[in-house]
C-alpha cells in the first residue's frame, strides 16, 4: 500500500470530495482523521473506513479556529504520533454577485476558503518538518485559475489566494522536504452539486465548457490527491494540478 504507516488530516471529510479523498487514502494504508463539523456524517464515513479495515478517527474541526486546529493535531498525535498528510478541502460558495455581496458573507468565505488552509498548514509545518517532511495538499478550483464565467468574484479570489498560498509554502518550506501542491477540480458530481445542476440550463453551461464532456468525480478529485502525496508523486512540487478535463485549456 501506498501510504502504509502515513497519518493523513483532510477537512470537510464528512461527505463530498473529502470523504472521497479519506477514503481513498485509508485505501492506501493511511491512517486518517476526517475531520468536518458534520458529526453525524463525519462519524459514518470514519465508520465507514473502519468497516473496510482501515484506521480513521472522526474530529470536529471547525477550520476558522486556531484552538480548533490545535485540538485536531493533539488528537492526531495522541493517535498515531505522527501526522505525514494534510488535505485543506473544507471549502464554501456563497453564491452572491460581488454587487450584492455583504461584507459578512465575504468575511465569512474568506475565513473557511483562506484563513482554514492557512492556519491549517501554520500549524502542520512543525509536525510534518519533525517526521523528516510530509505533503500537503489544497483542494483550489479552477475559478483560482480563470476567471470562470459562472462563478462569483468572491469565490474566485479565495481560490486564487489558496494557488498563491500553495506555491508560497512549496517554494520556502520545501528544504526541510515538506511539499505543497493544490488539486483544481472543475465542476465536481456530489449531493450538493447535484441540486445545483437541476437547473438544466446551467447544467447544459458547465457541461458545455469540459472538452471531455463529462463532469469530474468524486474519485477524479481523490485519485489525483492520493498521486501528489504519494511516492509516484515525490518529485512534485508547487503544482496546480487542473482536475478538469480540459476546461482551463482554452
Amino acid at each position: 500500500m501506498k501510504l502504509k504507516n502515513k497519518t493523513a488530516l483532510i477537512t470537510g471529510a464528512a461527505r463530498g470530495i473529502g470523504a472521497g479523498i479519506a477514503k481513498t487514502l485509508a485505501r492506501e494504508g493511511a491512517a486518517v482523521l476526517v475531520c468536518d463539523l458534520l458529526e453525524a456524517e463525519g462519524q459514518a464515513t470514519a465508520k465507514e473506513i473502519t468497516d473496510s479495515g482501515g484506521a480513521a478517527w472522526y474530529v470536529r474541526l471547525d477550520v476558522t479556529s486556531e484552538e480548533s486546529w490545535k485540538a485536531a493535531y493533539a488528537f492526531a498525535l495522541e493517535k498515531t504520533g505522527h501526522l505525514d498528510i494534510l488535505v485543506n478541502n473544507a471549502g464554501i460558495s456563497i453564491r452572491q454577485d460581488i454587487e450584492e455581496m455583504t461584507v459578512e458573507n465575504l468575511d465569512t468565505m474568506l475565513a473557511v476558503n483562506v484563513k482554514g488552509p492557512f492556519l491549517g498548514i501554520k500549524h502542520a509545518l512543525p509536525l510534518l518538518k519533525k517526521v523528516g517532511g510530509g505533503s500537503i495538499v489544497n483542494v483550489a478550483s479552477i475559478c483560482g485559475l480563470v476567471g470562470h464565467l459562472y462563478t462569483n468574484e468572491a469565490y474566485t479570489t479565495t481560490k486564487g489566494a489558496v494557488v498563491q498560498l500553495t506555491k508560497s509554502v512549496a517554494t520556502r518550506h520545501a528544504k526541510y522536504n515538506v511539499r505543497c501542491n493544490a488539486v483544481a477540480p472543475s465542476t465536481v458530481l456530489t449531493g450538493l452539486t447535484e441540486k445545483f445542476l437541476e437547473n438544466k440550463e446551467r447544467r447544459a453551461e458547465r457541461l458545455g465548457e469540459v472538452p471531455l464532456g463529462r463532469f469530474a468525480t468524486v474519485e477524479d478529485v481523490a485519485e489525483a490527491v492520493l498521486y501528489l502525496v504519494s511516492p509516484q508523486g515525490a518529485f512534485i512540487n508547487g503544482v496546480i494540478l487542473p482536475v478538469d478535463g480540459g476546461l482551463t485549456a482554452y
